[in-house]
């Protein structure tokens, strides 16, 4: 690895591998756990740039953490105080809309921002319902940050999202556990359902009811006290799901990821991969903190082109860049639609991934809510992941499955999420 650049060459992915903390869980023990009624233990915490962003803004709030390696304890308090700083969020969606939802409840005035991506992500999907609810809020524009809130009494609203988004869903019903009544959202799809299940855990009165179409609605009772937890946090799917992408499309290669997440609102991608004619299977799965957790055993084919959309889109949205990946040396067309929602991730991430499959020698064509990957030969090039994390360690695996190797610009962004993607792709590649 050369100063500035990543540079992955042709190698066949084989071995056993343990996914760093799960990164959805480990910010919700921070932010959930700085609300209970006394300290909540996590282990397997993922320390990394977006979970420590958490960390700091809730000790900015008045709220003891303490960090020690994967552990984490959090004292928490039902009553902030007054921060004396902006509460910078730095390029974590998770950390700043879900504390605009904890933060309208709270007798503090606070405002919330975050780098230059983060900084064009909208915010009004959670602004305007939050007003709805009686919280005092103010976003740049109308809809990015950084935004203000002033603190005070909410009242319980019933809130119906156009698009399925877990980050939406946890700020409102969040919000909720402030509010006198029934707070609700209603999905167009069950997006991941992690704010969910650690309500319930935390002992919040909280209901999910299946609707018609697909539609999920999640409600919780307010006001709520919360519980701490002892928790373990379960490995990571999104970061495994690299290496697991790596080894479907190799023929012959194989892989066990142990200690995993396997909650089915993440999960969609071992469905893909097996329709594309990957082996995959789940083996030993237990529930630990209330989340599956088990091992995955893959091992790779020639792969085929595949149509996904609809409701796997939220299961899936996270790997999508590396499915694209996988997709270009597929046989066929890989096709993904009704996936409008990477357009506002961390980068565009259609526009980003369709650049660098270019850049690497893939024919693809962008589409208003998503693309379609011509598959057959991957040769390499220089890919420049736009400072997102996921476009980065998916064109690292594009290295692996390439011709010529690939050379990724920028691999510090992989920080944010997975710091130590760099050595376990070392790992797994050696021979």
């Amino acid at each position: 690895m050369s100063r500035g650049a990543l540079e992955v060459l042709p190698a066949r992915v084989r071995g056993r591998f343990r996914p760093p903390g799960d990164k959805s869980v480990s910010h919700r023990v921070v932010l959930l756990g700085a609300l209970a009624a006394g300290t909540t233990t996590a282990r397997n915490f993922l320390v990394a740039e977006d979970t420590l962003r958490s960390v700091r803004c809730v000790q900015s709030l008045g709220v003891p953490v303490e960090v020690e390696g994967p552990v984490v304890r959090v004292a928490g308090r039902r009553s902030w105080s007054q921060p004396r700083d902006v509460l910078d969020a730095g390029n974590s969606g998770t950390t700043l809309r879900l504390l605009c939802g904890l933060v309208s409840g709270q007798a503090v005035e606070a405002v919330l921002d975050g780098d230059a991506s983060l900084r064009r992500r909208p915010m009004d999907r959670v602004v305007e319902p939050l007003r709805r609810m009686g919280a005092q809020i103010e976003a740049r524009e109308g809809r990015f940050a950084p935004v203000r809130v002033r603190g005070g009494r909410l009242h319980p609203a019933r809130h119906e999202l156009q698009v399925a988004s877990a980050q939406v869903k946890s700020a409102l019903l969040l919000a909720g556990l402030y509010a006198e009544g029934c707070t609700a959202v209603v999905e167009p799809a069950q997006s991941r359902d992690h704010t969910e299940r650690m309500l319930q855990a935390m002992g919040v009165p909280t209901r999910v009811v299946p609707r018609a179409g697909g539609q999920v609605e999640v409600a919780v009772q307010g006001p709520s006290e919360l519980q701490p937890l002892e928790v373990r946090v379960p490995g990571d799917f999104s970061s495994a799901a690299f290496f697991l992408a790596a080894a479907a499309a190799q023929p012959g290669a194989e892989l066990v990821v142990e200690d995993v997440g396997l909650n089915p609102t993440r999960t969609a991608l071992l469905e893909v991969l097996q329709e594309m004619g990957a082996e995959v299977r789940v083996e030993d799965v237990q529930e630990v903190g209330g989340e599956p957790v088990g091992t995955l055993r893959v091992r790779g084919a020639k792969l085929r082109g595949v149509q996904v959309g609809g409701s796997r889109i939220p299961r899936l949205i996270d790997e999508i860049p590396v499915l694209a990946v996988v997709g270009a040396v597929a046989e066929g067309e890989t096709v993904v639609r009704d996936a409008a929602e990477l357009r506002v991730k961390e980068s565009d991430r259609v526009q980003t991934v369709v650049a660098a499959l270019r850049a690497v020698g893939v024919e693809a064509q962008e589409l208003p809510d998503g693309f379609v990957v011509r598959g057959g030969v991957l040769r390499g090039g220089v890919v420049d992941p736009g400072g997102d994390h996921r476009v980065a360690m998916a064109f690292a695996v594009a290295g692996l499955l390439s011709q010529q190797g690939v050379v990724v610009s920028d691999p510090e962004c992989v920080a944010v999420s997975f710091p130590d993607f760099p050595r376990w792709l070392k790992t797994l590649t050696a021979t």
